[in-house]
This record gives structure tokens, sequence and C-alpha cells, in this order.
């Protein structure tokens, strides 16, 4: 919608006057989602280094535009009063980021939780038991997987691969047989 202003009788004033039909909140706010979204997330990305936060925050932006629509002054001012709302709630988000960075900073990790030692060993094993599970003849590997990853019972597995159960266990009892051999090294 365009406003244009035309001198007002008292005192040479101009005052704003709507020369297209008002438009609704859900018009409006489409028309400016459609036209400015994406150059606002790159705002706000430059702002918080976070796409996914930046898209929220543009988001809320636009639902607080759209709950906000009736009591505008001045509906040609709905893009600016858009960009202020995602710079501040852009501040409001790294403001929140310091306090919590401040919080994990200090907080001291729980009694029993593990070390970072034995997460990193963790990680490694972890690796180890993926890279010695691509090592295994695809139907050993595809028994494993169905069986223990996926906690299918030996009837389903049997379904899924297209094999008999007593295949099944076959696969199963071999493939555990050379993750032993090939993960022994890690005790």
């Amino acid at each position: 919608m365009t406003i244009h202003a035309l001198p007002d009788a008292l005192g040479g004033r101009t005052m704003p006057y709507p020369r297209a039909p008002q438009w609704s909140a859900d018009e409006a706010v489409t028309h400016l989602f459609a036209t400015h979204y994406r150059p606002l997330v790159r705002l706000a990305v430059l702002l918080l280094r976070d796409q996914g936060a930046a898209e929220e925050v543009v988001q809320d932006a636009y639902v607080a535009l759209h709950g906000r629509w009736p009591g505008l002054r001045d509906a040609d001012r709905a893009l600016a009063y858009l960009r202020v709302t995602v710079v501040n709630r852009c501040r409001s988000a790294l403001r929140h980021r310091r306090v919590v960075q401040a919080h994990l900073a200090t907080a001291r990790p729980a009694p029993d939780a593990p070390s970072a030692e034995a997460g990193a060993l963790d990680l490694l094993r972890h690796d180890a038991v993926l890279a010695a599970l691509r090592a295994l003849p695809t139907r050993q590997r595809e028994a494993i997987v169905l069986r223990y990853y996926a906690d299918l019972s030996e009837a389903e597995t049997a379904e899924v691969m297209g094999l008999s159960r007593g295949a099944v266990k076959s696969h199963t009892f071999r493939g555990v047989a050379a993750l032993r051999r090939s993960l022994g090294a890690l005790r």
C-alpha cells in the first residue's frame, strides 16, 4: 500500500492519506514476507552467525508485525518496523547466548559425568565399531544391523532380508565372530 502526503490546511504540515485501499494484516504480511524475507534473514545471519536462529528471529518478527498491524500508524513504515524488530531480536538472542555461555563456563561437571578423555575414547571405539561393521560382507552387516541396531526379532529380520531364520542366525553368528576378531585389539 502506498501512502502519499498532502499539505495540511492548518500550518502547512503534511498528512498521510492512503491512495490504495487498506490492506488486511494477512495481505500485508504475506506481501512483505514474499518480498523481504530473504534479505531480512541475511541481515539476521550476519548479526547472529547462525542460519537457524536467524530464520527463527525473522519469523518471530513477522508474527509480531501481524499482531500489531491494526495499531500501526503508518503502513509504509512496516518494513522499517520489521528491520528494527529483527535487529532487536538478534540483540536479545546474542545477549541470551552470552549468558548461557557464561553459565556454562562457570558450571562444574556433575561428579558422575564422564571425563573428556572417556568421551574421546568412546568416540574412538564407536568409530572403530562402525569401520569394522562396514568391513563385513553385506548379508552379515544387514543381519547384525537389523537384529541389534533396529532391534528386530530373527523372524522379522528374515522377512526383511528375504531369508530363512536359519540363514539369519548363520549370518548373525559369523558377523559377530568377525566383529570380535577385528575389535579384539580395542580391549
